[in-house]
């Protein structure tokens, strides 16, 4: 009989090593090593049915529409590619009280109510608990079973005894496997379960929806391996004390990766919000300076975004720099390129910029806006309100081409601007927008010439 062993595994990358250590050398996280018990004796032995190959052909292999599952919520089904795929294995992320819980229960409500059953497990609520937040939620389903469990044996029983087409587990953390000897949670137990789970839904078909707690830097807790194993990895993003929740897809099997879907939290749960642009622009002042709109595209959709600055004197010797809502260092350049290009000398001004709404843009089109904001409230001279702005910026002032421009032009006339600052580039092959001025640039100056009124 082999001997049970002692070793220290790291929380956060799911390093071992046989001795404890204050540092992990493989992700430098402090006191992040916590001591598990290994017996080799409690491994799950395979049975031979078990070990049978099974050898298909690719051709021979059918997919059909309807192995997608409507969550009948149109934002979360366009993050998913579609909706819910038989078999696959999903994580939801988040910050504590962001509204994962909200968003599954209602998603679970949804899909029972077409006559599919739905297994929801909990490991964090008792069923009572359950039952008040869906009443308050408004959940009444007959084909939606509640479990308060966090065995992995009780849970495994469960699913075979149900047979359920949906599994929801709130959350992966709290469910423990009892073969393994150490604490729920930690990366063994993670890996463990999250493997168990994978395997009934492949071979049972059953599409899987799993919780994961979030760490302090806000990645998902446990071994990076977790987000390896699954086919879909969803983060639910927002602020707690703001209404509004945006859901990102940053792994997906199925679908694209950049799609983005915005709910609002009200007393009765999440809301869809179908049109984002209006609520972002919602309050939007009309006659100040540093303020301007521009078109982003989150995946497929276009959105009107207000970017924000505020340049003001400082007596102090190091200005600040602030930005929110959009990468730092990507700020620190435009102005650079603003300093030099278009002679805008900022070394004793504070700056301060702003994505209003809460969100963060990582697209390149957002360029041409933060220096017409900037140079706005710089040279406090107010951009028509009718206007929008777009375009990549690079380090020698030039204005390069974007993506989906009619896109962002049609949304944008939508919503009734009557001007857009585009790169010239970009003018080749545009169809014309009714009602709406069209202008190329092929550098800062320019552009701030138009925008600026020279």
């Amino acid at each position: 009989m082999a001997k049970i062993k002692n070793k220290y595994v790291c929380q956060e990358c799911g390093y071992e090593t046989p001795k404890w250590m204050g540092k992990c050398p493989s992700c430098n996280s402090w006191n992040a090593l916590v001591e598990e018990v290994y017996n080799p004796n409690s491994k799950i032995k395979i049975s031979k049915n078990e070990m049978d190959i099974k050898l298909k052909k690719l051709s021979d292999i059918v997919t059909e529409d309807e192995d997608r599952i409507s969550t009948n919520l149109e934002e979360l089904d366009r993050v998913l590619g579609g909706g819910l795929v038989k078999g696959s294995l999903t994580l939801v992320g988040g910050d504590p009280g962001i509204g994962k819980s909200t968003l599954l229960i209602q998603v679970a409500n949804n899909i029972s109510n077409k006559n599919l059953k739905v297994l929801y497990i909990s490991g964090e609520e008792s069923s009572k608990q359950i039952k008040m937040r869906s009443d308050r939620l408004s959940v009444q389903s007959e084909t939606l079973y509640i479990l308060s469990e966090t065995n992995m044996d009780v849970v495994i029983n469960a699913i075979e005894t149900l047979n359920p087409d949906i599994l929801v587990i709130d959350s992966i953390q709290t469910v423990y496997n009892p073969n393994i000897e150490s604490a729920p949670g930690s990366v063994s137990q993670v890996r463990e379960v999250t493997s168990i789970l994978m395997n009934i839904a492949k071979n049972k078909g059953i599409a899987t929806l799993i919780v994961g707690h979030v760490t302090k830097e806000g990645a998902i807790a446990g071994p990076r391996v977790l987000e390896h194993m699954v086919d879909v990895v969803l983060y639910f993003e927002g602020e707690r004390h703001n209404t509004y929740r945006i859901l990102r897809g940053v792994k997906n099997r199925f679908g694209s990766t950049n799609e983005i879907g915005i709910f609002e939290m009200r007393d009765i749960g999440l809301v869809q919000v179908k049109n984002p642009s209006e609520m972002l622009l919602a309050g939007r002042p009309m006659h100040t300076e540093g303020t301007v709109v521009v078109p982003s595209m989150e995946g497929t959709r276009p959105m009107l975004i207000e970017v924000q600055a505020l340049v003001s004197h400082t007596p102090f010797g190091m200005p600040r720099r602030v930005a929110t809502g959009i990468d730092y260092n990507r700020v620190i350049l435009m102005m650079a390129v603003l300093e030099k290009k278009a002679g805008l000398h900022m070394q004793n001004s504070d700056a301060y910029i702003n994505i209003v709404g809460g969100i963060h843009i990582k697209e390149p089109a957002i360029d041409l806006g933060i220096i017409c904001s900037i140079a706005s409230s710089f040279k406090e001279y107010e951009i028509d309100s009718k206007t929008v702005v777009m375009g990549e910026v690079g380090l020698t002032g030039e204005i390069r081409t974007i993506s989906f421009i009619e896109k962002r032009l049609r949304e944008a006339s939508k919503l009734g601007f009557k001007k857009a600052i585009i790169p010239k580039a970009n003018l080749k092959g545009i169809e014309k927008i009714d009602d709406m001025e069209i202008v190329g640039v092929t550098n800062v100056v320019d552009a701030l010439d138009i925008v600026l009124g020279g």
